[in-house]
């Protein structure tokens, strides 16, 4: 019997492991998932670099950093040549350092303070009194809607919320990232590979 397990185990473990030859996938799906998301960020810090900068280095309503325009610019060029790079997968684990720590920055400087959730759901395990506070917000908002507008057409795509800003969003790029620096950009879908692949057969021959 304990034979028949452990056979019917292998067979499964090598239905697994046959996947491995698309691996790649991944890893691809991971860069194609964050490349918009940071492009898009870059692209909102250059078109807005004033303000951009302004928030970097107000310390009152911003961030207070020293040198707040070449700042702005690193993280705005980061983010923005840094998503590109993800597309194509070029210098996947070089690009994901600096690209870990906009969000190490992001997570701790900006949404910190706001908690874990980035939208205010009382229901959430992770509610803090931030998140509490606003569903009182929310139920204000919806009243003025119901009493005012067609709240059936304003909600019809979606319920009304209240954002909190928090470090969810943040982490959680931070954690595919994490992934993609040890993994690289993967197999088969990547410039890294077929460069890396290139330059093992000149080795060898």
């Amino acid at each position: 019997m304990a034979n028949a397990v452990i056979n019917i185990a292998n067979r499964l473990q090598d239905i697994l492991d046959r996947t491995r030859c698309v691996d790649g996938l991944a890893p691809l799906l991971l860069r194609l998932y964050l490349a918009p998301v940071f492009m898009q960020a870059g692209w909102n810090k250059l078109s807005h670099f004033e303000d951009t900068a302004a928030w970097f280095g107000n310390p009152d309503w911003g961030l207070g950093l020293p040198m707040p325009e070449v700042m702005a610019a690193l993280a705005a060029g980061t983010e923005l040549f840094g998503g590109a790079l993800l597309i194509v997968g070029l210098a996947v684990r070089w690009i994901s350092i600096p690209l870990m720590v906009t969000m190490l920055v992001a997570a701790f400087a900006v949404h910190w303070d706001n908690g874990w959730l980035a939208i205010a759901d009382g229901s959430s395990w992770l509610a803090n009194e931030r998140v509490m506070e606003a569903q009182e917000r929310l139920a204000a908002v919806k009243g003025v809607l119901q009493e005012n507008a067609d709240y059936d057409w304003l909600t019809g795509r979606g319920s009304v919320v209240i954002l909190n800003n928090g470090i969810e969003f943040s982490i959680t790029y931070l954690i595919m990232l994490f992934s993609l620096f040890f993994t690289g950009a993967g197999r088969l879908f990547s410039i890294d590979y077929w460069v890396a692949k290139l330059f093992r057969d000149q080795a060898a021959s």
